[in-house]
């Protein structure tokens, strides 16, 4: 006879939260925000529950020092639509790192995370600075390479 093996469901009360500081000074767009996108959701612990908050904070400095690879600066466009006639927003990369390089981050972020209401709680845990202070020391976050 097999015997059959439960699977390990983690619950709110089982998660043990930490904080990470990621320094993005000259790193790849994409490899920060996959690699926090990662830790926001907790898949690096072994009580990873698809449909539970079992990850952890996450601290980005220096989002103005990020980097991207190829010719991105001046082809990749975010795009917005108000709703309304001619309501549509476009905006280049290099536009948006000068005026808003906290926003560029926080969209590649936010769009690898679950398009549901556990995506919105999980977004709240990732603070991002353009410089490189934050006012997260009580937390005593632990510095993460990328």
């Amino acid at each position: 006879m097999i015997k059959k093996t439960k699977t390990y469901m983690a619950k709110k009360t089982d998660v043990t939260r930490q904080c990470y500081v990621i320094d993005a000074t000259n790193k790849v767009l994409g490899r920060v925000a996959a690699k926090a996108a990662s830790i926001l959701c907790g898949k690096h612990k072994t009580i990873y529950t698809p449909h539970t908050d079992t990850g952890d904070m996450v601290i980005i400095i220096n989002a103005e020092k990020i980097r991207v690879t190829g010719r991105k600066l001046e082809q990749k466009v975010y795009q917005r639509y108000s709703g309304y006639p001619s309501g549509q927003k476009s905006v280049v990369l290099a536009d948006m790192l000068t005026s808003k390089p906290t926003q560029v981050l926080k969209l590649a972020i936010q769009r690898m995370l679950p398009k549901n209401r556990l995506g919105s709680k999980i977004i709240k845990k990732l603070y991002l600075y353009a410089g490189d202070k934050h006012g997260h020391q009580a937390q005593k976050p632990i510095v993460l390479e990328v």
